[in-house]
């Protein structure tokens, strides 16, 4: 089997870029992210404190999350119902990256993480693939942007879907993310030594796509 590893900060178009990449290359696309999410949105629902990390890691066990592919896109389940709308909202962003600096929640869902690679070819995007999550990924690649163009992009992915975010609070939530997810004491965001750094403020999405594209192709 073969794993790309895509790692990243909030905002950078890993997702949307890993999947268009992945339906290129004929690759399962892993959005990891979504787990977090999945988790973060079960403790809002259920009254859970994220700031608590004690409180959070005694619900884990009641939490089962799932992950289904249904034309090729990726839906996931959470304890039987399908959230994949519900985990993109952007209180959903905030609280994942709190719940994902937890270990007990990282360690909970690395063997589910590292299960998808070794079924299929897979490009797998998150902030550890490739320094925690898959340590020996084929290739590996660190996706960033400056945090004013992850910022208009967000803004504008949020119209589209008919929600009006303000830029500068947009912003404020990436650059407060970015600090988050690099200072964590757990895997906390940074490239592997042995990644390719890619920085799509300049380019476009069609751009970025080829980019990833052909590094995988190089590197196979």
């Amino acid at each position: 089997m073969v794993s790309v590893a895509i790692d990243g900060p909030a905002g950078a178009g890993k997702s949307t870029i890993a999947r268009r990449a992945a339906k290129e290359l004929g690759f399962t696309y892993v959005d990891t992210g979504a787990l977090y999410r999945a988790i973060g949105l079960f403790c809002t629902d259920n009254g859970t404190d994220v700031s608590d990390s004690e409180e959070v890691v005694k619900i884990l066990p009641g939490i089962d999350i799932r992950i289904v592919f249904t034309d090729g896109e990726q839906r996931v389940i959470l304890n039987g119902k399908d959230v994949s709308k519900e985990i993109r909202t952007e209180k959903a962003s905030m609280t994942a990256s709190i719940v994902s600096a937890i270990p007990g929640v990282r360690s909970f869902l690395l063997e589910l993480q590292r299960s998808f690679a070794k079924s299929a070819n897979v490009i797998m995007d998150g902030r550890d693939i490739g320094t925690v999550v898959l340590p020996d990924a084929d290739v590996k690649i660190f996706l960033t942007a400056s945090p004013e163009s992850r910022a208009d992009r967000r803004t504008k992915q949020l119209a589209a879907k008919g929600t009006i975010a303000d830029y500068n609070d947009v912003l404020s939530d990436i650059i407060k993310r970015d600090y988050n997810d690099s200072h964590r004491d757990t895997a906390p965001l940074k490239p592997a030594e042995d990644s390719i750094i890619v920085d799509t403020t300049e380019l476009t999405l069609r751009q970025s796509i080829k980019r990833i594209t052909d590094i995988i192709r190089d590197k196979l």
